[in-house]
């Protein structure tokens, strides 16, 4: 397992370089830049601007200098937030996300996979077709659709929860309540059909025969020797969906006006912020790719099969 761990790692180490090139030249192609204004600057001003940051060198002279920047663990500073480095930006939109994302994971595997797990052992009954009906709406609905009608019944018609912004004097747990929901439909429909199909395979497998061969009781086979099998799926699926969940959804995070990662990433291209976008993609490519990792290594660990390939 540990030459496992290493071999990735090795390999991740050009993966991660390959993104941050392509992520740069397309950046830097895009029509406009981070001191194109509605209102023309004059061009003595954004000649010095340009040389501060570095954008009158070649392309490639600037992505060797990003480079070598990350390497002394430098993001740099952003390029139209005043006065502020690119790190502390992502600090401070990092927890809102990070905490919205585990959240509506977390949400997403207990309620997905129970529901998942039911409407397989009551295949082609009113079980089974309500929990796909349910996983076939929340597939259908974005969360752009989705927030505003959570808001409108919870915040506004029964007055429970608040609709909008982070207050972190009281934790922010009110406030991410209607947000990590709005986050985890999707995700929790998707985790149910995929329990559903991989449940339903698992209990016609001959390990599942075995088991009941033995007289073991039917809740036991379910728990211990069903379950794990139904798993795999998940755990290749929870991945990358986990890495785009914690790196931050513009759609929950402008809805619920939330500073989060997301909404950050978003109005730094629309600027032209070059740092800023560059600190979020290598953010979510490394996200991707440790959690990718885990769960490789968690799949090992559910699947004997896998930990002698």
């Amino acid at each position: 397992m540990l030459a496992q761990v290493f071999r990735r790692l090795v390999i991740a180490i050009p993966t991660l370089l390959a993104i941050i090139a392509a992520a740069f030249v397309l950046m830097h192609l895009a029509p406009g830049g981070p001191f194109t204004k509605e209102r023309q600057m004059p061009p003595e001003i954004e000649r010095r601007l340009q040389e501060k940051f570095g954008l009158d060198k070649p392309i490639h002279e600037q992505l060797a200098d990003y480079v070598g920047g990350l390497l002394r663990g430098d993001l740099g500073p952003s390029m139209t937030y005043k006065d502020k480095e690119v790190v502390d930006i992502i600090a401070e939109g990092a927890p809102t996300s990070l905490v919205l994302g585990l959240g509506a994971m977390i949400f997403a595997l207990l309620v997905g996979g129970f529901l998942g797990v039911i409407a397989a052992l009551r295949q082609n009954k009113a079980q089974d077709y309500l929990v796909m009906a349910i996983a076939i709406a929340g597939v259908c609905l974005p969360p752009l659709v989705v927030g505003p009608i959570l808001q409108l019944y919870f915040g506004v018609e029964c007055r429970l929860l608040p609709t909008q912004g982070l207050y972190r004097d009281e934790y922010g747990i009110r406030y991410l309540l209607l947000p990590i929901l709005t986050l985890a439909l999707p995700l929790t429909a998707i985790v149910s059909r995929l329990m559903r199909a991989s449940m339903i395979e698992a209990m016609r497998s001959n390990a599942i025969r075995t088991a009941r061969a033995k007289g073991l009781p039917e809740s036991q086979v379910i728990i211990r020797h069903a379950l794990p099998i139904a798993l795999l799926p998940i755990v290749s699926y929870v991945g990358p969906a986990l890495a785009g969940v914690m790196a931050g959804s513009f759609v929950v995070e402008t809805v619920y006006s939330l500073p989060g990662i997301g909404k950050q990433f978003v109005l730094a291209a629309q600027q032209r912020d070059y740092t800023l976008v560059m600190g979020v993609v290598l953010i979510y490519s490394f996200l991707i790719i440790f959690l990718n990792l885990v769960a490789d290594l968690m799949y090992r660990v559910l699947d004997p099969r896998a930990r002698t390939a």
